[in-house]
C-alpha cells in the first residue's frame, strides 16, 4: 500500500515509518521539519507539512491507500491544538483527494465511561492524569470529535503510556474499552498497521496496550 504518514518525526511516528517500510508499503512521511527524519529508503518520500493548511496536505495525501496519524502536543502546556486542527486538515485534504481511510492515535484517558479499567484506576489515577494533561486530553476529544462527525473510514487507537523499550509484536486490543497496561511505541505503531485492513475496525476506538507480563 502507498501510505502517508503525519507526526513521523515523533516516537510513535517514526516507529511506524519504519515498520509501514519493513512490511513492504511505499510511505510519504508528511513532517514540519524533514530533516528531523533521518531514515533513507527508497520507499520512502519525506515531505515538508503544514497540517494548518488543508490544501498543501492535497497532494501529500492523493493517491494514498490510507492515512495513518501519529500527532501529538509539544508537551502538556501546547495551545496549538495540533490534534484536532490537524485532522481537520487532514480530513479536508483527503476528500479532496478521494481517500477514505485514516488510523488516528488518541489516548486512554479519553474514553469516558470507563470500560475496561480497574476500579483504582478509574477513581484514582485517572482523574489526576486527566487534571495534569487536561489540554492535551480536550484536544484529543475533539479530534475524535471531528472523526466521527467525518463520512471518512476512520479508526482512533486509545493506548496507554506509551514506552521507548523495543517492540514486542504482540499486543491487546478491546473495543470501546481501554486495556490496561503498558505500550512500546514500536507495538502501538504495529497496530495502526494492524487494523488498516481491518473491516470490523472501521468507525470505532479501539483500547490497545502490550501483552500481560
Amino acid at each position: 500500500m502507498r501510505l502517508t504518514i503525519f507526526g513521523a518525526t515523533g516516537g510513535t511516528g517514526r516507529a511506524l515509518v519504519e515498520r509501514a517500510l519493513a512490511a513492504g508499503h511505499q510511505v510519504v512521511a508528511a513532517v514540519r521539519t524533514p530533516a528531523r527524519l533521518a531514515i533513507g529508503h527508497p520507499a520512502l518520500e519525506v515531505a515538508h507539512a503544514d497540517v494548518f493548511s488543508p490544501r498543501s496536505l492535497e497532494p501529500l495525501v492523493a493517491g494514498s491507500d490510507a492515512v495513518l496519524s501519529a500527532l501529538g502536543p509539544n508537551g502538556r502546556k501546547d495551545t496549538s491544538r495540533v490534534c484536532s486542527a490537524g485532522i481537520a486538515s487532514i480530513l479536508t485534504a483527503m476528500d479532496a483527494a478521494g481517500v477514505r481511510r485514516v488510523v488516528a492515535v488518541s489516548a486512554q484517558p479519553v474514553l469516558r465511561t470507563g470500560a475496561g479499567e480497574t476500579p483504582l484506576f478509574r477513581t484514582v489515577a485517572l482523574p489526576v492524569v486527566r487534571a495534569v494533561f487536561r489540554t492535551v486530553y480536550e484536544d484529543l476529544e475533539r479530534m475524535e470529535e471531528a472523526l466521527t462527525a467525518s463520512t471518512a473510514d476512520w479508526t482512533v487507537l486509545r493506548p496507554p503510556m506509551l514506552t521507548g523499550k523495543p517492540a514486542t509484536g504482540r499486543y491487546r486490543s478491546a473495543v470501546d474499552a481501554n486495556v490496561p497496561g503498558t505500550m512500546t511505541r514500536g507495538d502501538l505503531a504495529g497496530a495502526m498497521l494492524g487494523v488498516l485492513p481491518d473491516p470490523f475496525t472501521v468507525r470505532r476506538a479501539i483500547g490497545v496496550a502490550g501483552p500481560r507480563r
